[in-house]
């Protein structure tokens, strides 16, 4: 069985203050590229190979699984893509070998319960969703009663939040510049998230608003001069402008740069900026950099309007 999981761009976390009995939400993007790869066959044990940080992890996950089903399941990871950058690889990595076990020992389980049990999405439903659904999507979040905090995923135990909208997203090209700088994971982000909240009542009522109103009739009729005000302005806006600040004035300035070329936003907590635009913003962007003189990737990609790819 091989399993072909997306990437996603995580644009906005909408509520990380609580006043109407929810918390969270979460806009993003699933990408085509990069993304994962793995192979998996039944086995008597837990077995991982591949790039020795992503084994470790993967076969975290499968422990658990193991724990409660009793199974094994031998893996092979193909294709990865680097974690703490902003583009949501434990997720898809936690979610592919997650589904790969359900599929090889015969156990029917959806994509919300193999997060649930590998224990993902339990602030933004994202990387969920993009696995699951692919396409533009807004969770609802999480009810206070079941989270009363504010703490990144990967120190929550919510479930997976539901999907409240889900469009295809256009025929836009769509750039990753990804600058050699660390990204932010672990007692790190969860400090940021301890630091940071609750946002301001007003922040949140600002940004529900440009979501609502401007950024998500931009994505269905295909306005990208409409979409690239929407994300510019939510990076100055409640948790995003948190979490960009914490490369101090690098990423504003980048976006500032990038901003008569196209849209442009930093993914969850950087330090990716997915800029979505004329190829000159690219030109502008390296020259950004090389005049800094800090080293930048940049991926090419398209929107994918689909989920996770199986095949038997």
């Amino acid at each position: 069985m091989r399993i072909k999981a997306p990437s996603r761009i995580h644009i906005t976390l909408v509520d990380l203050n609580g006043a109407v009995g929810r918390v969270d939400g979460g806009v993003g993007l699933t990408l085509e590229s990069p993304g994962f790869v793995i192979r998996a066959r039944k086995g008597d044990e837990v077995r991982v190979e591949g790039e020795a940080e992503f084994a470790e992890r993967g076969k975290a996950v499968l422990e658990k699984f193991q724990k409660k089903f009793g199974y094994g399941l031998e893996v092979e990871i193909e294709r990865a893509y680097p974690s703490h950058i902003g583009l949501g690889s434990g997720t898809q990595l936690a979610l592919s070998v997650g589904k790969a076990y359900s599929l090889v020992n015969g156990i029917e389980l959806s994509v919300r319960e193999i997060a649930e049990l590998a224990g993902r999405g339990g602030t933004s439903g994202i990387g969920v969703a993009a696995f699951e659904l692919g396409g533009f999507i807004v969770d609802g979040g999480h009810a206070m009663k079941e989270k009363n905090s504010f703490l990144p995923s990967s120190f929550s135990r919510a479930k997976p939040a539901p999907v409240i909208a889900r469009h295809d997203f256009p025929d836009w090209d769509v750039y990753l510049i990804i600058p050699d700088e660390k990204g932010f994971a672990g007692m790190r982000e969860k400090h940021l998230f301890e630091k940071n909240t609750p946002v301001s009542l007003q922040d949140v009522r600002e940004l529900a608003h440009i979501i609502l109103m401007k950024l998500l009739p931009a994505v269905v009729e295909h306005d990208l001069d409409e979409f690239a005000n929407a994300i510019h302005a939510i990076q100055y806006l409640g948790f995003k402008r948190a979490e960009v600040s914490q490369y101090g004035t690098l990423i504003f300035d980048l976006i500032e740069v990038l901003r008569d070329y196209g849209a442009a936003g930093m993914s969850s907590t950087g330090p990716t900026v997915y800029f979505v635009g004329d190829r000159d913003g690219i030109d502008a962007a390296k020259s950004y950099f090389k005049e800094k003189e800090i080293g930048v990737e940049i991926i090419k990609t398209k929107a994918r309007n689909r989920g996770a790819e199986v095949e038997i």
